[in-house]
């Protein structure tokens, strides 16, 4: 090379990445625009490959460029990750790390777990953040997040899933519904019910699993409202809105005029799973995998 390669051509690369304006991106940087096309320039001369190309006044990454804005992005998040772990490890903390879950993740499992971590990690800092099978995933693979807890079978090849927490389904009445624990033989009983459910976005798996729970029973359900949250599930049933079936895990903080009764008696059950990103490098990770 000609020339050394520093940091600041990265960042100015990616702002061009980013913007595919050369203006645009200057003005991000606070730098002149001249001097931005000579530095990309440089860049590209240094590397020996062409990173844009520039018709009049469109600017579109080629196909190295792709790969490189990729490849740089993700090693500049592990670089952040490392100087943030530094930071700490300067405040006297040993280190921090983010979940993402399911809201039936913290009825039982999380509860269980930290505690036996911080008895033997004390010094570390967690974030916890509530999202959907789906955003989880992202954010392990952007290492936004740490560890997710999931309903999913099946994860990207660069993620690792372990099945830790098998659970029951229970269906939820409201408190006043006729149907009760002392006089409830199957599900059948409510075929001409309306069926409040997890949409299919939170987790195909999981909605799949729960298909299969009124294909035993041998009935199509009535599904008039979707969503991918818990409490709103119960309020519609409070309200008369309809019943639901939830993993029974769910029916722990909850108080509302409603009520559970486990299923015991069919073969589907839910499991959660623990998922993590196998290139993290956080060293706190790999103090908790080897807990779990």
């Amino acid at each position: 090379m000609k020339h050394q390669l520093e940091y600041r051509h990265l960042r100015y690369f990616l702002a061009v990445a980013e913007e595919l304006h050369f203006r645009r991106a200057a003005e991000k940087l606070y730098i002149s625009q001249p001097g931005l096309s000579r530095q990309i320039r440089q860049m590209e001369e240094d590397l020996g490959i062409k990173l844009f190309e520039r018709h009049n006044r469109k600017v579109k990454l080629t196909a190295v460029g792709k790969y490189l804005q990729t490849e740089i992005i993700k090693n500049f998040k592990e670089l952040e990750d490392i100087f943030n772990h530094a930071k700490l490890l300067h405040d006297g903390i040993d280190g921090s790390l983010k979940f993402g879950y399911v809201g039936s993740a913290m009825q039982e499992v999380i509860p269980n777990i930290l505690p036996k971590f911080r008895k033997e990690h004390p010094n570390v800092i967690f974030s916890f953040n509530e999202m959907d099978n789906r955003m989880q995933i992202e954010a392990l693979l952007n290492r936004k997040i740490d560890v997710g807890f999931v309903r999913l079978e099946r994860v990207p090849r660069d993620l690792e899933i372990k099945p830790i927490f098998e659970d029951t389904f229970s269906l939820v009445l409201p408190g006043s519904h006729r149907i009760n624990t002392s006089n409830f033989k199957d599900l059948n009983q409510l075929q001409n019910e309306s069926f409040i459910l997890f949409d299919r976005s939170y987790s195909e798996s999981y909605y799949e699993k729960v298909m299969q729970i009124f294909d035993y029973s041998g009935f199509t359900p009535l599904i008039s409202h979707n969503t991918v949250n818990a409490s709103s599930i119960y309020r519609l049933v409070e309200n008369n809105f309809g019943v639901s079936i939830v993993p029974t895990s769910l029916k722990l903080g909850y108080d509302m005029g409603i009520k559970f009764i486990e299923l015991k008696n069919i073969p589907q059950r839910t499991t959660l799973k623990m998922v993590w990103n196998n290139t993290n490098s956080n060293p706190v990770l790999k103090n908790f995998l080897a807990l779990i």
